[in-house]
């Protein structure tokens, strides 16, 4: 396989507004609304063809956010910029900036919808 196995991934919200802001300024990226019948989701900008997969926060009936289950990592330049952004945006941390040796940094936290989720940079 040419591709990596992931191309998308779903973060479930009670709150889509709320969370669209906490991503949006904890990662300096634009979400884009997308019309889903019975439920409301947006997309994480995307590059056709680009290196990583994307995916979209949704609100919809059996969306549950979650500290327990799988874990996105979001790619950043620097991880302490963003990470000094979580608790001001509403958001927890829950591993501070953690060196994974040749393979940079990464941290989790918790956002404002209760999802546990982490970062990963270079430096």
């Amino acid at each position: 396989m040419e591709k990596n196995v992931v191309n998308w991934f779903e973060i479930p919200v009670d709150d889509l507004n709320r969370a669209k802001k906490f991503y949006a300024d904890l990662l300096g990226v634009a979400l884009n609304d997308l019309p889903m019948p019975g439920s409301e989701m947006s997309a994480f900008e995307w590059v056709q063809g680009g290196e990583f997969a994307t995916g979209a926060l949704v609100k919809s009936e059996g969306y549950v956010p979650s500290a327990t289950g799988t874990t996105v990592y979001f790619s950043c330049e620097d991880l302490a910029d963003n990470l000094a952004k979580v608790e001001e945006l509403g958001g927890k941390v829950l591993m501070p900036k953690t060196s994974i040796g040749e393979h940079g940094f990464i941290a989790h936290l918790l956002d404002t919808e209760g999802n546990r989720v982490a970062l990963h940079s270079a430096k």
